[in-house]
């Protein structure tokens, strides 16, 4: 292993042109962590909103751009028991993912689960963890419920679609475009509303015989956020996991009482190592064998090589592609 390695860099950050090749020195495998030698990386939205500026990393993680990763481990720090060398894993990274070699702590570390490749593993942290905490654990979905994901061709958008009808839920999402409509039916979808031209509450309502959802997961907000209360049924859960519009709004609260709802929200890097070491616990056995049967696999849209880091995040702020965006990292 050199004492050097290549990574994105992106100075004082702007727009993607800012993204070149830099070096800079290999990480070392701190005390509880995994050294992984990077295969995969993926590209999330947070990485753009960190490169422009607007989501600096939290205190102690890698200011190396990167949530995701997949390869093999190639040193193991201090008490770590769960990993050893030469083992495939991906990783939900704290950053530092767009670079040859990442340290991620080893609770945050799962196995390649068997069959996939080393490409649909690196898809796997960031989307699944997002998704199990906030549908699962904080949204508390249920077998025979009805959920609304809105953004349903994102990465996210379509794996909460496939874990949700796999533990039995009913699925209605929003995209911009029949295209988008037709891969989320082909994911599972119950109903794909084409919100440029379909009234997202009318759709939602009718679907669940006046009824109203059960839980939505957001990642819009400004004018969903008075839609969405109006979507939901009693006891209805709305999730909010990110701001594509503003996330001030004029909001009229009274169906949160009338309806008894819960409002809720959570973002992910910030969480504790523990609280992602459990996340990572649960995926490893309620989802893990799913993906082992070729069930609930990632879409993956497109894959760039590192260096042309630029063009993926320019597709990712785009909003066409359809699933995940993947870096390719390793050069052998």
């Amino acid at each position: 292993m050199t004492k050097m390695m290549k990574y994105i860099e992106y100075g004082s950050g702007g727009s993607p042109h800012v993204m070149q090749m830099g070096e800079t020195e290999v990480p070392q495998a701190a005390e509880g962590h995994v050294l992984i030698k990077v295969a995969y990386a993926g590209v999330n939205r947070p990485d753009c909103l960190q490169r422009s500026g607007r989501y600096p990393p939290p205190a102690g993680a890698s200011p190396i751009l990167g949530l995701e990763a997949s390869g093999h481990v190639v040193a193991l720090g201090q008490g770590v028991t769960q990993w050893q060398i030469g083992e495939a894993v991906c990783g939900l990274a704290n950053g530092g993912a767009y670079a040859e070699y990442v340290s991620i702590p080893q609770g945050q570390v799962l196995p390649v689960p068997k069959g996939l490749s080393l490409l649909q593993a690196a898809a796997l942290p960031e989307n699944y963890f997002t998704v199990w905490t906030n549908v699962f654990q904080r949204g508390h979905l249920q077998s025979g419920e009805t959920m609304l994901v809105h953004g349903g061709s994102s990465g996210i958008g379509l794996t909460a679609i496939q874990l949700a009808k796999a533990f039995g839920a009913k699925v209605l999402c929003t995209v911009g475009n029949e295209e988008k409509v037709k891969a989320c039916l082909n994911a599972g979808a119950d109903v794909a509303i084409n919100y440029r031209t379909q009234d997202f509450v009318k759709e939602a309502l009718n679907a669940t015989d006046q009824k109203g959802v059960n839980i939505i997961l957001d990642m819009v907000g400004g004018d969903y956020m008075q839609r969405n209360l109006s979507c939901l049924g009693v006891d209805g859960r709305l999730i909010q996991i990110a701001f594509l519009q503003p996330s001030k709004t004029e909001v009229d609260w009274i169906g949160l009482m009338v309806k008894r709802l819960t409002f809720t929200g959570s973002t992910l890097r910030p969480r504790t190592a523990a609280d992602k070491a459990q996340m990572a616990s649960e995926l490893k056995t309620k989802v893990w064998p799913m993906l082992e049967q070729a069930q609930c696999l990632p879409v993956i849209h497109q894959v760039f090589d590192m260096t042309d880091a630029v063009k993926a995040h320019e597709l990712m702020e785009s909003s066409v592609h359809i699933g995940k965006i993947m870096l390719k990292v390793a050069t052998d």
